[in-house]
């Protein structure tokens, strides 16, 4: 595994990020991201299905747990497992169809289901920098 830590320093750094991780997304792709609330989660998944070529407009699925979006060159499934009380419920919502099927997952709070996250997955961690809208991203892939 390698890991690479950068700092972005505004929205549209990370913006720029998120949209090259969704040109290069390939098929059956998984991102998990975790960090605090209000991190920029969101904002970085609304980047990556830009990536994607995603037309619809992005919001967090907090209530259903996955929106599925099937504009852009490749399905995206976006995850928000914050609510995820017990891990029977990825199972329930047939997440491995998702995991491993043709599209790219992108899943908020993904360390609250780390066990099933596959080892290929790319994982990033993003923490609040020293500025406001900084970020520091550690990616492991």
């Amino acid at each position: 595994m390698t890991e690479e830590t950068m700092v972005l320093h505004s929205e549209q750094e990370v913006t720029e990020y998120g949209i090259r991780l969704g040109e290069a997304a390939v098929p059956g792709q998984i991102i998990a991201l975790s960090g605090d609330l209000g991190a920029g989660k969101t904002t970085l998944t609304k980047a990556i299905a830009r990536g994607l070529g995603v037309r619809e407009v992005i919001t967090s699925p907090t209530f259903t747990i996955v929106k599925e979006y099937r504009s852009g060159r490749l399905p995206l499934f976006h995850f928000d497992v914050y609510r995820i009380g017990d891990i029977d419920e990825m199972y329930e919502l047939g997440y491995e169809e998702y995991f491993f099927g043709e599209g790219v997952c992108v899943i908020e709070w993904a360390d609250l289901i780390e066990e099933l996250i596959p080892e290929e997955a790319l994982r990033i961690s993003i923490a609040y920098g020293s500025a406001e809208e900084e970020r520091i991203y550690q990616c492991t892939f």
